[in-house]
């Protein structure tokens, strides 16, 4: 598991392209037959990847966690983004097509990663934080999820949001976590921007088409910077951090934050004319 320090403004202010995509960008995330995880030190949270081909993937033990077993302390938020899959959780057996989600509660020792066809293999996203207690193991579809659309096509933001893990949907600790998808034509998300100081947040982009790029927008309102990101990559977003993007194609995007505060609607928005 790659471990992943904090950086302040000021150090990421002076950051070249090359170290901004060394600390704030996750590649090679969805590999075939391999799961890959990123140790984050903003909020401690676990960003990872899995997609199973040829053979069922286990979520094995860390050494960093000193733990007897990965969720001993920790809980679990999972988004399918490929084809058909299957998920175990200490024997129970849960079916996962695109875009449903599967939460994992604290205390679940063996969780296993499985595609039903090799030719179309599932894509599992995944997000962990520290957990104090144990919510139920809980999966939603994404007719399940709240959301609903939202955005125009004159300000190139037309898009519909699932939420999955949040105080009104699939409880957790400190999870939470949905996506969004814009239709086509549309390709900016989360315009204007917001930070949030209290939580950190992830982003998972999915369905760029190739040969595509989202350009996601990061840093201070005052000090912007960019990432050049291609499909199934990850970005980090510090909490005092704006995150943002456009495409060159429409797309998807999972969405997940853990921190201080557990209300999806918490967000201390950002004056558009005040962007540098």
């Amino acid at each position: 598991m790659e471990v992943r320090f904090q950086n302040s403004p000021k150090e990421t202010r002076e950051m070249d392209t090359k170290e901004l995509r060394e600390n704030f960008l996750i590649e090679k995330l969805t590999e075939a037959d391999s799961l890959k995880l990123v140790y984050s030190h903003y909020d401690r949270v676990i960003i990872g990847g899995v997609s199973p081909v040829n053979k069922k993937l286990s979520l094995g033990k860390e050494e960093e966690l000193k733990a007897d077993y990965f969720l001993e302390r920790r809980e679990l938020g999972i988004v399918n983004l490929g084809g058909a899959g299957i998920i175990e959780a200490d024997g129970q057996s849960y079916d996962l097509n695109k875009l449903d989600c599967l939460y994992i509660g604290k205390g679940v020792k063996e969780v296993t990663f499985a595609s039903k066809e090799s030719s179309s293999p599932a894509i599992f996203y995944m997000l962990s934080a520290p957990a104090h207690t144990t919510y139920p193991t809980t999966k939603y579809t994404k007719e399940q999820a709240s959301g609903g659309e939202m955005g125009a096509i004159e300000t190139a933001n037309k898009r519909t949001i699932y939420r999955y893990i949040h105080q009104k949907g699939i409880q957790s600790c400190q999870l939470v976590m949905g996506l969004t998808i814009l239709e086509t034509g549309s390709v900016w998300n989360t315009m204007p921007s917001h930070t949030h100081t209290r939580r950190m947040e992830a982003y998972f982009y999915f369905d760029v088409p190739n040969n595509q790029k989202v350009i996601h927008l990061m840093g201070e309102p005052s000090e912007t910077r960019h990432l050049v990101v291609s499909n199934n990559e990850a970005i980090i977003s510090a909490p005092w951090s704006i995150h943002s993007g456009c495409g060159t194609s429409n797309y998807g995007f999972v969405w997940g934050m853990a921190g201080e505060n557990y209300t999806y609607e918490d967000m201390d928005m950002v004056d558009i004319n005040t962007l540098k």
